[in-house]
C-alpha cells in the first residue's frame, strides 16, 4: 500500500522521534555494535552540520563557513572521523558524505549572505575514485538552490596522500572545470602538501593549528609562517590560519600576511543559523588603526593600479574572443569567479592555436569538445593592496615570466600592477622619503619614523627599543643665544647619534626641533644603556662650549619659561625615554606606543641621569 504525503510525513516524523529516542535511551557503545548495517539511516537521524565562520583578517567580515559534522557521539562515535571510517568499512561512505554535503548546501542556502560567501567542504581521500558521482550530485543541488559552484570550496584532507590516488588528477581537473574552489587542509602536518601546492592550482592553503598556537611567542613559527605566506602568494594562493584561539595569535597571523582566519577566538562552530554573524566587531576594532591610515606604499600603489576588464570563468569563449578583439594591445585579462575573486589570467597565446587553426573557434564552442575558460586559466601572483612595494617587487623577481600581480581589496579583485609600475612606485617612495627628511640634519622625518615603528611593532622576533630624545632647557638657550646656535646644538646632537648608531638595523629620525628618535632592534637593555649614557654625557659636555664663560661657570642662565615668567634654567642636556618591546610581543596599533611617549619623556626629564626605560608588557598588546 502506498502512503499518502500526509502519511509519509507522519511516518518520517515518527521514525525521527523513534531514532532520537533510541539514541537517547540506548547506550552509545551498544548502538555502535549494530551501526555498520544501518550507518546511513542512523547518520540521517543524528548527524548535523555545524558551520564555523572563516573571516577576512583585515576587516573582520565573514568570507565563508567550514561545514563540520556534529552529533555522531549520539550513536557511539567519538569523532566525525570514527563514523566516516565505519561508513567506509561498510561500503557506505559515499552515501554518508553525499547526505552530509547536501544538507550543508541546504543550510548554506538559507543564510542571508550566502550569495557573497563560500562554503568549505571536506573531501575524504577515499571518495576520490567516486568523485564524479559526488560532484554531479552537488551540481544538481547547486542548480536547484541557484548557488554558483565558485561558492563551494573542497578541502583536501591530509590524513592520506591525495596525490597517490590515480583518479586524483582527473578529479581536480573536473572540479576546476565545474568552477569549484580548492583548498589544502592541515598544511604542514599531513602528506604531500608541497606536491599539491606545486602541481595543482590551489585557491586556499589552510595553515594547521600547530603552526599558529602561541605564534606570538615563537620566532621559529613566525619565520615559517612568513615563508609559507610568501610562497603561497607568489603562486596565487590565499592563506587561511586555522585554530586561532587568542588575540595575540590573531594579530601575529594577520600582520604576517595571512588572508583569512578561523578559530575559537573568532567564533566556535554552531549548528544554529541564528548564531552566525555576518561580521565580528571585535576584529574590526583590532584592525581599526591599520585601516584608518593607509601606508605610503598603499597610497602609491593605488595610483599605479590598472583596472583591466575581467573575464568570468563561466563566461562563453565567444566573450573572450570579443574582449581581445576590442582590446588589441592587451595580451591578457584577469579571470574572476562568480564571487569576484581572482582565479588567475587568460593569455592570448593560449587561444592563438585555435584562432589561427581552421575551424578553431567552432571547435572551442563545440560542447562535445568541452573546452571552457577554466581550461585556459593561468595562475598569477595574488596579493593584498596593503602589501609594501618591496614585497611586491620581490614576488615579481621570484615569479619568472609573470605578466602582472593581481591586487585584491578585501579578497576581491582591485586591479593589476606591472613591474614597470612597481618601479615607479619605489622611485616615488624614495622621493617622498627624501622630501620627508629634515633639511637641517638630513634625518628621516615623522612618516619614516612611524613606518619604522609600525614595521618593528609587527615583527616580534627580537627585542626592540624605541628611544625618544628631547633637549632639556633648549628654549632659554635658543632665546638667549639665537637660532644660529640653537641649530648648531641640534646638528651637534645629530652628529653624535650617527657616531654611536651606524649599523644598518639602527634607525635615526628627527621628529622636529629638538626632538629625535632612535630605533634599535636586537640589542640588550644593558648594551643600549651604555651607549645612551655616553650619548647624553658627550652631548652635555659638547654643548657647554656653546655657552658664554659666565653662564658656563654659573651652570645656569636667566630666561623665560613658556608662560613668559623670568626664571633661572640649568644648562642644556638631553633626556631620553626608552620604550622596550620584548621579543614575542606583536603590536598592531602604534598609537598605543605613542600614548606612552609623553609619560616616559616626562619621567626622563625628572630623573637625575636623564634616561628612563619602560617595558611594554605583553598584556598591552591587543
Amino acid at each position: 500500500m502506498f502512503r499518502t504525503k500526509k502519511n509519509k510525513s507522519q511516518w518520517r516524523s515518527a521514525t525521527m522521534k523513534t531514532g532520537m529516542s533510541l539514541a537517547a535511551t540506548v547506550a552509545p557503545d551498544v548502538l555502535r555494535r549494530y551501526a555498520s548495517d544501518q550507518i546511513v539511516t542512523l547518520a540521517k537521524l543524528v548527524v548535523e552540520n555545524a558551520f564555523q565562520p572563516i573571516v577576512e583578517a583585515g576587516t573582520g567580515t565573514v568570507f565563508g563557513y567550514e561545514s563540520l559534522m556534529r552529533g555522531q557521539d549520539r550513536i557511539g562515535y567519538d569523532t566525525p572521523v570514527d563514523i566516516l571510517d565505519e561508513a567506509h568499512q561498510a561500503g557506505q561512505l559515499l552515501q554518508v558524505e553525499q547526505m552530509v554535503a547536501s544538507r550543508a548546501l541546504a543550510k548554506f542556502a538559507t543564510l542571508s549572505n550566502f550569495s557573497t560567501s563560500t562554503l568549505f567542504l571536506n573531501l575524504d581521500v577515499r571518495l576520490i575514485p567516486h568523485g564524479e558521482s559526488l560532484v554531479e550530485t552537488l551540481l544538481q543541488h547547486l542548480r536547484k538552490a541557484n548557488i554558483p559552484p565558485s561558492s563551494v570550496c573542497f578541502e583536501f584532507s591530509e590524513r592520506f596522500d591525495n596525490t597517490s590516488v590515480p583518479e586524483f588528477s582527473g578529479l581536480v581537473s573536473r572540479l576546476r572545470k565545474a568552477g569549484f574552489k580548492l583548498a589544502i587542509d592541515d598544511f604542514g602536518v599531513g602528506h604531500g602538501e608541497m606536491k599539491l601546492l606545486c602541481d595543482y592550482p590551489v585557491d586556499y592553503l589552510k595553515i594547521d593549528r600547530h603552526f599558529v598556537a602561541e605564534i606570538d611567542r615563537s620566532p621559529r613559527k613566525r619565520h615559517l609562517l612568513k615563508s609559507i605566506v610568501n610562497i603561497a602568494h607568489v603562486l596565487g594562493t590565499r592563506v587561511i590560519a586555522e585554530g586561532i584561539e587568542t588575540e595575540a595569535e590573531f594579530i601575529a597571523c594577520r600582520e604576517y600576511g595571512v588572508d583569512l582566519v578561523q578559530g575559537w577566538f573568532i567564533s566556535r562552530p554552531t549548528t544554529h543559523i541564528s548564531e552566525l554573524a555576518p561580521s565580528f566587531p571585535h576584529l574590526q576594532e583590532l584592525g581599526k588603526s591599520k585601516r584608518g591610515s593607509q601606508s605610503l606604499d598603499e597610497i602609491l600603489i593605488r595610483k599605479q593600479i590598472e583596472l583591466l576588464p575581467t573575464v568570468y570563468e563561466n563566461d562563453s569563449i565567444d566573450s573572450v574572443f570579443e574582449l581581445f578583439r576590442r582590446n588589441p594591445r592587451q595580451a591578457f585579462f584577469p579571470v574572476l569567479n562568480a564571487n569576484d575573486e581572482p582565479r588567475g589570467i587568460i593569455h592570448e597565446h593560449h587561444l592563438k592555436e585555435y584562432i589561427y587553426q581552421p575551424f578553431g573557434r567552432d571547435l572551442l564552442k563545440n560542447k562535445m569538445y568541452e573546452r571552457s575558460i577554466s581550461h585556459f586559466v593561468e595562475m598569477a601572483p595574488i596579493v593584498g593592496l596593503d602589501s609594501d612595494a618591496e614585497q611586491l617587487m620581490a614576488i615579481f623577481a621570484n615569479m619568472e615570466g609573470s605578466n602582472c600581480l593581481i591586487l585584491t581589496d578585501n579578497m576581491r579583485y582591485a586591479g593589476v600592477v606591472s613591474a614597470a609600475s612597481l618601479i615607479k612606485v619605489i622611485n616615488e617612495k624614495q622621493l617622498k622619503t627624501a622630501q620627508d627628511q629634515n633639511p637641517l640634519t638630513g634625518l628621516p622625518g615623522n612618516r619614516a619614523i612611524r613606518d619604522f615603528m609600525r614595521q618593528s611593532g609587527r615583527d616580534g622576533d627580537e627585542l626592540r627599543h624605541f628611544c625618544y630624545c628631547d633637549f632639556d632647557n633648549f628654549k632659554p638657550f635658543n632665546d638667549a643665544y639665537g637660532f644660529h646656535l640653537g641649530d648648531h646644538a641640534i646638528s651637534l646632537f645629530a652628529a653624535l647619534m650617527r657616531r654611536y648608531f651606524f649599523a644598518e638595523r639602527h634607525f635615526l629620525g628627527h621628529v622636529g626641533g629638538d626632538d629625535f628618535f632612535i630605533g634599535i632592534v636586537g640589542w640588550t637593555k644593558e648594551e643600549l644603556t651604555e651607549i645612551l649614557d655616553r650619548l647624553i654625557s658627550d652631548f652635555h659636555d659638547d654643548v657647554r662650549d656653546l655657552y658664554s664663560d659666565e653662564d658656563r661657570a654659573a651652570g645656569r642662565i636667566l630666561g623665560h619659561d613658556r608662560t613668559g615668567a623670568e626664571a633661572l634654567f640649568p644648562l642644556m642636556r638631553c633626556s631620553i625615554g626608552v620604550i622596550e618591546l620584548p621579543g614575542g610581543l606583536v603590536i598592531d596599533d602604534i598609537n598605543r606606543v605613542s600614548a606612552e611617549i609623553a609619560i616616559i619623556k616626562s619621567a626622563a626629564k625628572e630623573s637625575e641621569e636623564g634616561l628612563v626605560f619602560h617595558l611594554l608588557q605583553r598584556r598591552e598588546s591587543f
